[in-house]
């Protein structure tokens, strides 16, 4: 084990945040926190690097282990340095292993015919520091520090701009290049991928699946996660649970776990409901009391079957559009924009049909908020953009924050937007962007840049408008919180264009991706995967070429064929997990077949105990009748009867008990 809790409870005030929690990271695993906003998942972080004591348990870090963890809190440092040498900063020892050999090479050049004895103990502290640069790697730690930053979307000509110059993001990404570069036997990262465009985060998830040591990732980013990670642990109800599998196997697992929870506790309470009855009953006979009292001792020592609690409730989010568009949404024709010397588009043309759901994807730096702000009409430029009839636009973008005010509560805000909903409906909104209770009162000037941007895509939400801008909606937001948007863009009846970094948001929102290229905008007729695929095959295809003309031979001209034209509605396309090997399918297997066996048995025993409590219930209603008492030899069969079915409920409860135990702990393990 490289570090972990032991029966950890952790409380900010009188609040818990876990309790009697327990978990090991093993080596070379690959893990996903998650949990709902708030719940706590960045605490246990800090409670496994020792920034956090618990209030009771212990954290467990085996000796001499490393440990690299990237959070927020790191965007507090800064540095005149380039990002190169702050990235360099990870080979601490290295670095000053080369400023030795430097002060012994210069010693050695500065003293032509030193002592022997001095010359010769020089000459072999500078050979063995030689070989220790050689050792440790250093002659490629430049190379290595260069692929990395580049990896994350740097450019060689940024390689040597001071670091203080960079936004935030870019910052964070010189702390995450500098902390794998450092390869502590744990990394844990916190939100990693909120400071990356799309091809940094391919890049990161390549990185990461080779990474020699365990990774922890806090994210909400369920494309990454179903991709990356191998197990998820879930921060639910105080407690930590554990699934072997990535972010698909985790929902389908949880919903079992879920049944089978609320299962065990529906017929636990058939039970005690049943218990209380016969206690109540016949607590005041004599000839009773004895086995109400067992009853009821029985009762106290039952070991409760928790309810199932939803910790969000299921809100819908509901677009409502005043007007229906024409044909055309908007035209763009010839147009060019640059900033400078750096040219963003260059006489691009394209279009916007009603029904058009468009990603615009791509690098950081390639345009793509400028385009939406040429779109929108925010943004100067040369050429012609054209609105079509009858359209009512609204833009979400970072900048729209500015546009609050900060003197009025959350709901005020609200209630200014013109959409006449009541304030039940506009709490309930505001309820889906994590906003509840007496939150809707905070004033706009106290809440956080995060706070601020998810009332601002509130704002947006109920507008009425028929066409939407939206600039990194799911940024600020939870899993949770993320399906709403997804599943209000998909009953949308108006039309839109979004930037996104998110993977999974895409996927599940988007039936044209359009990406800025070679100056040109590109559009592709098709969901996210799809792009995907057509975009493997022109690689593939290029690299068919390039072989083939290294053959000497005449190549195939290779014909790029475009996407087939067609109008392609929005597709619940799955992210595909990366595939376990063989031996794992088979452990898998194994251990699937062998669940199975287990839940039948679970299933049987829950029936028979369902049937048994339904016969005693009956026979309690007989002993209950004058008649029966009436008759001697009816009352003795009776009573012969319900002791019978006491025995062999207190089997079956046994029975009953023992395989859920099973199940649990075969679940528990994966």
């Amino acid at each position: 084990m490289l570090a972990g809790l032991q029966d950890v409870t952790f409380e900010f005030g009188a609040r818990a945040l876990v309790k009697n929690a327990t978990w090991h990271i093993q080596p070379n695993e690959r893990i996903g926190l998650i949990g709902m906003n708030g719940t706590g998942k960045s605490t246990l972080l800090k409670l496994l690097v020792g920034e956090y004591l618990p209030s009771a348990g212990t954290i467990e870090r085996s000796r001499g282990i490393s440990i690299g963890y990237l959070h927020q809190d790191l965007l507090s440092f800064d540095s005149n340095d380039s990002i190169l040498q702050v990235a360099l900063g990870a080979f601490e020892k290295i670095i000053q292993l080369e400023k030795e050999i430097e002060a012994l090479g210069k010693q050695l050049e500065a003293s032509p015919q030193p002592p022997p004895v001095e010359g010769e103990r020089m000459l072999h502290d500078y050979t063995e520091k030689l070989h220790e640069l050689e050792t440790l790697g250093g002659y490629s730690i430049h190379h290595r520090t260069e692929e990395v930053l580049q990896g994350l979307g740097f450019s060689n000509a940024d390689l040597q701009r001071p670091y203080r110059e960079f936004s935030g993001g870019w910052r964070m990404r010189v702390l995450l290049a500098k902390m794998i570069l450092q390869q502590p036997d744990l990394l844990l990262l916190d939100e990693p991928t909120n400071h990356l465009d799309l091809p940094s985060i391919e890049w990161l998830e390549k990185y990461l699946q080779h990474y020699q040591g365990s990774v922890v990732i806090v994210s909400h980013d369920k494309y990454f996660l179903n991709r990356m990670v191998t197990k998820i642990v879930e921060l639910y109800q105080l407690q930590l649970h554990q699934y072997s599998g990535n972010f698909e196997f985790y929902e389908a697992e949880k919903q079992i776990r879920t049944e089978l929870q609320q299962r065990a506790y529906e017929n636990q309470q058939d039970y005690i409901r049943q218990q209380e009855r016969f206690i109540e009953r016949f607590k005041a006979k004599a000839s009773k009391a004895a086995q109400a009292q067992s009853a009821m001792k029985r009762l106290e020592k039952l070991e409760k079957v928790d309810e199932v609690v939803i910790e969000r409730p299921s809100i819908r989010i509901n677009f409502q559009v005043d007007k229906v568009p024409g044909k055309i949404i908007c035209t763009l024709k010839d147009v060019t924009k640059n900033f400078g010397d750096i040219a963003i588009v260059r006489n691009a043309s394209a279009e916007i049909d009603r029904g058009d759901k468009i990603a615009l994807i791509g690098a950081n730096g390639k345009g793509k908020s400028t385009l939406l702000r040429i779109i929108a009409g925010s943004e100067q430029f040369s050429g012609e953009r054209k609105w079509g009839h009858n359209v009512e636009e609204s833009f979400y973008a970072q900048h729209q924050l500015e546009a609050l005010n900060l003197n009025h509560s959350i709901l005020d805000e609200m209630k200014l937007c013109g959409s006449k909903k009541t304030e039940l409906e506009l709490r309930t909104l505001l309820g889906c962007f994590l906003f509840s209770g007496d939150d809707v009162e905070k004033k706009i000037k106290v809440l956080s840049g995060g706070e601020k941007a998810r009332v601002a895509l509130a704002k947006t939400i109920i507008s009425k408008a028929n066409f939407l801008l939206l600039d990194e909606p799911t940024n600020h937001l939870d899993m949770h919180s993320v399906d709403l948007l997804i599943e209000a863009l998909n009953k949308y009846q108006g039309s839109y264009i979004l930037v996104s970094h998110d993977r999974y948001f895409i996927s599940k929102t988007a039936n044209k991706i359009w990406e800025i290229d070679n100056y040109e905008i590109k559009e592709f007729k098709g969901g996210y995967e799809e792009w995907g695929e057509w975009k493997k095959r022109i690689a593939e295809n290029s690299v068919r070429s390039t072989q083939s003309a290294g053959t000497n031979k005449e190549p195939k001209k290779i014909e790029e064929k475009a996407p087939i034209q067609k109008e392609v509605v929005a597709k619940n396309i799955d992210p595909k997990p990366a595939a376990p090997n063989n031996a794992v399918k088979a452990i898998d297997k194994e251990k699937n077949k062998e669940l199975k066996k287990i839940q039948k048995r679970f299933s049987e025993a829950e029936q028979q105990l369902a049937e048994l409590q339904e016969r005693k219930a009956t026979v309690e209603a007989q002993l209950g009748h004058p008649e029966v008492y009436a008759d001697k030899n009816k009352f003795l069969q009776t009573e012969t009867e319900y002791q019978q079915i006491l025995k062999n409920l207190k089997q079956a409860e046994k029975t009953y008990e023992e395989v859920f135990e099973l199940v649990m702990k075969m679940e528990g393990e994966g």
